[in-house]
């Protein structure tokens, strides 16, 4: 398949109700927060989990469509494959490299058709295993920056209990057993994303049916990961530009600053995406540029 030949911006915009969206392990799983402005963040490690099981479900490790970063299997298997594939014994892959400088390539090719997240989103590839397991390290063409909420969000600790008592020592003298939960009652999330046409073409290969896997797979990326923690989330629309080049002929910034979502005059404290107004001024386009809206 040919790499894609036009540079592309994108933005997603999704909200959550009534859930975490993204906790922050370090503050006990309470949702991110920029704490000078109160502003809501998720990272963007997150979303890419969410768009990799949605095109693991899809696919179900078709040829070509494997994830190198899945849930229970170690990094290092993977690598050991490509050093298989290309004939080097991974605890001598370092004497083989200097004899041989083309195996980086070599094994940076296997890893690109095979996973579809290496190819889209790249890769850090070393793992220790007797010495350095090195294959090397891939910058993909797709990046997602942090998401950050519209208005600032005001998380809520709330307070739940179970009937089921965890030890026999407890259930004599106890009936219930207390817990707490952090949720967003709601707030609207803004990412804004870029795809890169000449890394697919220079390193990884990502091709426009590539490409459009990946749209499907934003749009879709909460459908088949709901959970109660997360409450209900959704992706509302995903507004894509399109360059007329592989260099592309506006700067991203300019492009972002077209889209503008504005809570409504009447409205104090949101809580649904019908309490914003998004518009899109296409009006004032650069040329060589197009723009498509998706939901």
């Amino acid at each position: 398949m040919e790499p894609i030949k036009n540079r592309y911006e994108f933005v997603i915009l999704y909200d959550v109700e009534n859930g975490n969206p993204n906790g922050d392990p370090d503050a006990g799983n309470m949702p991110r927060i920029d704490p000078e402005s109160g502003y809501g963040l998720v990272t963007d490690v997150c979303l890419k989990r969410k768009i990799r099981n949605y095109v693991e479900t899809l696919k179900e490790d078709a040829s070509g469509y494997r994830m190198y970063v899945k849930d229970g299997v170690p990094l290092n298997r993977c690598d050991k494959e490509a050093c298989a594939y290309v004939g080097v014994d991974p605890d001598k892959l370092k004497d083989e490299k200097k004899k041989d400088p083309d195996i980086d390539k070599k094994l940076r090719d296997f890893m690109c058709s095979n996973f579809y997240d290496i190819r889209t989103f790249g890769a850090v590839m070393t793992t220790f295993v007797k010495g350095a397991l090195n294959c090397g390290q891939i910058r993909g063409p797709v990046q997602l920056g942090f998401s950050r909420s519209i208005d600032p969000i005001l998380p809520q600790e709330v307070t739940i209990t179970r009937i089921a008592i965890s030890t026999e020592a407890d259930a004599e003298r106890k009936d219930t057993e207390m817990g707490r939960k952090y949720i967003v009652p709601y707030a609207l999330y803004r990412c804004e994303g870029y795809v890169s046409a000449n890394l697919a073409r220079k390193t990884t290969g990502f091709s426009e049916e590539d490409l459009q896997l990946l749209w499907d797979a934003i749009l879709n990326m909460f459908e088949n990961d709901h959970s109660a923690a997360r409450g209900k989330m959704a992706v509302r629309e995903l507004i894509v530009f399109k360059h007329d080049s592989e260099l592309g002929n506006a700067p991203a910034h300019k492009l972002f600053d077209l889209i503008r979502v504005e809570k409504k005059e009447q409205v104090s404290a949101p809580r649904a995406y019908s309490d914003y107004v998004l518009t899109v001024d296409e009006k004032n386009l650069p040329q060589g540029v197009t723009v498509k809206r998706m939901s």
